[in-house]
């Protein structure tokens, strides 16, 4: 088998063909799927091992002390022989894995050959085909767990017990200073216990990460702004803790820690930082200072890691295994995402390669992953049930005007895209406006006309004289929303997205199924912008498979934008992803079967493919790395000996027998919002079909949430429709 060694020595690293390792009793033999690198501790050491003796010396004083007992026990020649001896060979690298168990110990009964497991240990989960890992080092991985997040399961267990240390509680504020791989994981982890994090780090870059990760705000340690957010969120008192997730030797992260650090705060040492504490700092707010011993209690004694002796759970809650365990859990469930970490994902056979250019500066990374020849885990197409949406139709109400609607939310989307509109519309009254905000609803009141404002949506969804509802908030309330005024037997026009999980749209499913109110439309625009029907008409019918090709420069986001939080907004793709999906299938005529989709390594680039049932495809690129002065949407669609192109809603063409090109008019982009509101109140006041049929908006939505599933896995996401 090849593993992955370095000579300490010489710095020389090298992938060798070694023995296959035996399965001894009490462990098991597994087979590497993904290894993680770990682009502090690896790094480190692999930097030392190329420098001279004498930076080597500077760089461990503590192996220096224990050179120097050594030769006032053995003498200076048997010492030299010894420590050369030593520096002169082979060592291995890694620490994290995620594998496939292939032989099973005596001893064993908790996993079988064929099973998945998250492996650790600086001795055990090595960058090697195959490891063998006793019992309290590895742990089952939980179905559905993508592999290559699985393999993070070790520095997710470092950065869990540095948290566990500094015993944070619900309402308080943290600050993490060093927003590499284990400072992203810290600060996901606290904002996941309910605690609100300020991040530290001189790059800019990891900055953005954290606070798409999470973090209330994010900066440079000699910024202004870090203070100024510590002040706003802790009214001045300073934060709670701190976690020194940094390295190097400055002594910049002590001292921040003093200063922004509340009385009688808590400090606690994840990484590998120089720690002169000033005395005065530290003294006068009695600050507590902790460390954290790797992956928890465990680490180091040998009767827990080697012969398997377990430490009762009563007295030791969180053992190593068990924060292994724990945090695979958090990955599985969603409450920890480590997708936007992986900056590249290597073959095992470039690891030489791969550390030149990390220590290079050439591959810039928070985390990289080797995968191993051979692995077929993530190979296995996956597959999504699409809801199916079983109703008895409530009797349509009689037509009668005027329609009239309210209208929950009325922030920047509502008051600039859809009232306008709804204002200067004959036969629509504008009833009510809710919104958690008493100001907000005067506001809108004033500008649009509306009869009344008020921040009580239960005694709006039981005013029987409302014939529809407008579902225009934040993200993360649209499904609970929407499934209320289902309930309350109201018609809703809900803005993308529908649902941000697979249980939210149930729920809303659930409510038409009890209510028999099946009147709903999601706010998908594009198929409604008249420039982009005509090019339609103009292309006209099909009869072989078309090609669809759609690029939406999204660009980036302005810093505090609340699409950034991602922890209860979702990602930006499963924010608006759907109007580009419905758009494709309304222009191919058919809703997707399939969704393969893939992310460029540490941005929210992707690039998604749909498959339809006639062999149809659309690519979907959607990219915040362009230019900003590039259109934000352009799509071609060729089919028959047929060119179909769209420029931003201001300029389509036709190419075909006849060639068409729509007059470029120097008038504002029309994206359909109007259009689609005539067509959703004529269905309100008629009573007639809904604009886009249900079966079809569900249908989206679920392609939408696959994209996720499918970038965890790896693989295609089949959109299996109950029958």
């Amino acid at each position: 088998m090849k593993q992955v060694v370095q000579n300490y020595k010489s710095g020389e690293l090298a992938v060798l063909d070694v023995p296959v390792p035996g399965c001894k009793p009490g462990g098991v033999l597994v087979r590497t799927a993904y290894s993680l690198i770990s682009t502090g501790t690896e790094l480190m050491k692999v930097s030392e091992a190329g420098m001279s003796m004498l930076g080597k010396a500077r760089s461990r004083p503590d192996q220096v002390a224990k050179v120097m007992q050594s030769v006032a026990t053995n003498g200076v020649p048997a010492t030299y022989r010894k420590v050369i001896g030593k520096l002169d060979s082979y060592t291995p690298l890694g620490y994290s894995l995620c594998g496939v168990v292939e032989q099973v110990g005596t001893g064993i009964d908790d996993v079988k050959a064929g099973d998945l497991v998250a492996c650790a240990g600086n001795e055990h989960a090595l960058h090697a085909e195959l490891n063998w890992v006793p019992k309290n080092l590895y742990t089952p991985v939980p179905d559905g767990l993508a592999p290559r997040h699985a393999a993070f399961g070790t520095v997710g267990s470092i950065a869990m017990q540095g948290v566990r240390q500094g015993e944070p509680q619900l309402g308080e504020v943290a600050l993490v200073v060093g927003l590499g791989l284990i400072g992203q994981l810290v600060l996901q982890l606290l904002s996941a216990s309910g605690v609100r994090v300020v991040g530290v780090d001189p790059d800019p870059v990891r900055c953005e990460l954290a606070e798409r990760l999470g973090a209330a705000a994010c900066g440079d340690p000699a910024s202004a702004a870090v203070e100024a957010a510590v002040a706003e969120l802790t009214d001045g008192h300073g934060v709670d803790q701190v976690y020194l997730a940094a390295g190097g030797d400055s002594n910049q992260p002590v001292e921040l820690a003093a200063r922004l650090c509340r009385d009688r705060g808590r400090v606690v040492d994840i990484g590998k930082c120089r720690l002169d504490l000033p005395w005065n700092a530290y003294y006068e707010k009695e600050l507590d200072v902790r460390f954290s011993r790797s992956y928890g209690p465990g680490r180091y004694d040998p009767e827990y890691e080697l012969d398997g002796r377990d430490y009762p759970i009563g007295y030791v809650r969180w053992t190593e295994r068990r924060n292994l365990a724990c945090f695979l859990d958090l990955l599985a469930r969603g409450s920890v995402d480590v997708e936007p970490l992986v900056s590249h994902i290597a073959e095992f056979d470039d690891a030489v390669e791969t550390y030149q250019r990390l220590k290079d500066g050439g591959l810039k990374a928070v985390a990289v992953l080797f995968r191993y020849p051979g692995h077929t885990v993530e190979a296995e197409a996956q597959t999504v049930a699409v809801p199916s949406v079983n109703v008895k139709r409530s009797p349509a109400r009689a037509a009668r005007t005027p329609v009239r609607l309210a209208f929950v939310g009325a922030g920047n989307y509502a008051t600039s895209m859809l009232l306008p509109h709804l204002a200067q519309r004959d036969g629509v009254e504008l009833s009510t406006v809710v919104t958690t905000t008493a100001l907000s609803a005067a506001n809108a009141q004033r500008k649009f006309g509306f009869a009344g404002a008020t921040t009580d949506l239960d005694g709006v969804l039981g005013d029987t004289s409302i014939d529809a509802v407008f579902v225009v908030t934040r993200h993360s309330s649209h499904a609970e929303l929407t499934r209320k005024a289902l309930l309350a037997g109201k018609t809703v026009f809900v803005e993308k997205p529908l649902a941000l999980t697979e249980d939210e749209l149930a729920g809303v499913l659930a409510a038409v199924e009890e209510s028999g109110n099946d009147r709903l439309q999601v706010g998908f625009n594009r198929r409604f912008a008249p420039l982009l029907q005509e090019a339609r008409k103009r292309f006209g019918a099909r009869t072989g498979p078309a090609s669809l090709r759609y690029l939406v420069n999204a660009g980036r986001l302005q810093h505090g934008s609340w699409y950034l939080r991602q922890g209860t907004e979702g990602s930006r793709f499963a924010g608006e992803g759907g109007h580009f999906i419905d758009t494709a299938s309304w222009l191919l005529g058919a809703d997707p079967e399939s969704v393969y989709a893939v992310a460029a390594p540490g941005n929210e680039d992707l690039q998604v493919v749909l498959r339809y049932p006639d062999g149809s495809t659309a690519t979907i690129g959607y990219v915040t790395t362009g230019a900003a002065g590039f259109p934000k949407e352009t799509l071609d669609l060729v089919a028959d000996g047929r060119v179909l192109r769209f420029d931003d809603f201001v300029r389509a063409s036709v190419y075909g027998p006849r060639k068409w090109v729509s007059s470029r008019l120097p008038k504002a982009r029309d994206k359909g919002q109007n259009a689609e509101l005539a067509a959703f109140i004529k269905a309100v006041r008629t009573g007639g079909p809904m604009p886009v049929p249900l079966e079809s908006l569900v249908t989206t939505t679920s392609a939408t949430l696959a994209v996720q599933t499918g970038l965890a896995g790896g693989a295609p996401v089949t959109l299996a429709r109950a029958r």
